[in-house]
């Protein structure tokens, strides 16, 4: 009998999360689990790693019969801690989310949802993030949970390129109102930002980050376009920031011409 697939389940919610717990029992149909996720939330954390503190990893059990562990670090900390400290093989696959919210478009630089399953990209391991247009901590998760499976079942049917990711966004719509899953390529968007200056009691000033999201692209082949109306979302994307086709204009540059 076949070997079950090795899956690795994180976030960057929390380990309590119910975006979490609900691609926990999605996975455990479809192989053998192991979660490792942050012990609070950390979303919007990017692709931060600890460095200068020390890191804690618990055994906790909260449902289901799988391995579970609570890390005091940032997403991609689990993730590093899974691979190198925690699993006794390597994972066939690392799953994200579910995050509650949206990781589409620029959303994907500071999401700490896709830099675990980046981190896992740089491993070599194919990797899914996962995320729900629903910001709700009681978002209802049932409608996406066949499209995450076929999604996670290809990719381990298939696999992915070296140094590829899949990013993908839920709208939020009941199962029936969902018209199918679209690849897609991430909208040129971005968040027009503002800080919101107060005063707290002491007389200390300090700001709250507020923003209006503005969607500049048009195309029918975006992430963007493909939420607004009624598909699933598959952004393939990697970690190597290279703008390759610039590299040939920049060598036109008098670069190393001696001063004068």
């Amino acid at each position: 009998m076949s070997q079950r697939p090795l899956i690795l389940v994180t976030n960057d919610d929390g380990i309590t999360a119910p975006g979490l717990r609900t691609l926990i029992k999605i996975m455990n149909g479809i192989g053998d689990v192991v979660v490792v996720a942050p012990d609070s939330p950390q979303s919007a954390m990017g692709h931060a790693i600890t460095i200068n503190s020390t890191l804690h990893i618990e055994k906790v059990t909260i449902d289901g019969i799988q391995p579970e562990y609570s890390c005091s670090g940032t997403p991609a900390d689990c993730v590093k801690l899974a691979v190198n400290e925690i699993l006794d093989r390597r994972p066939d696959i690392c799953v994200s989310g579910i995050n509650h919210g949206s990781n589409s478009s620029i959303n994907v630089i500071y999401s700490g949802t896709m830099s675990a399953a980046l981190e896992a990209g740089i491993e070599s391991i194919p990797a899914i993030g996962f995320s729900l247009l629903d910001y709700n901590w009681s978002a209802n998760f049932e409608p996406s949970e066949s499209f995450i499976e076929t999604i996670t079942r290809e990719v381990l049917k298939h696999g992915l390129p070296d140094g590829v990711v899949l990013n993908v966004n839920i709208p939020k719509l009941q199962k029936k109102e969902i018209k199918g899953i679209k690849v897609c390529r991430q909208a040129r968007a971005n968040w027009k930002e503002e800080f919101d200056k107060r005063t707290n009691p002491m007389g200390r000033e300090y700001y709250w980050l507020t923003g209006k999201f503005v969607n500049m692209d048009h195309g029918e082949d975006t992430d963007e376009w493909a939420l607004a109306n009624g598909y699933i979302s598959v952004v393939p994307v990697q970690f190597d920031l290279t703008a390759h086709h610039t590299i040939q204009s920049l060598n036109t540059w008098q670069l190393n011409k001696e001063d004068n």
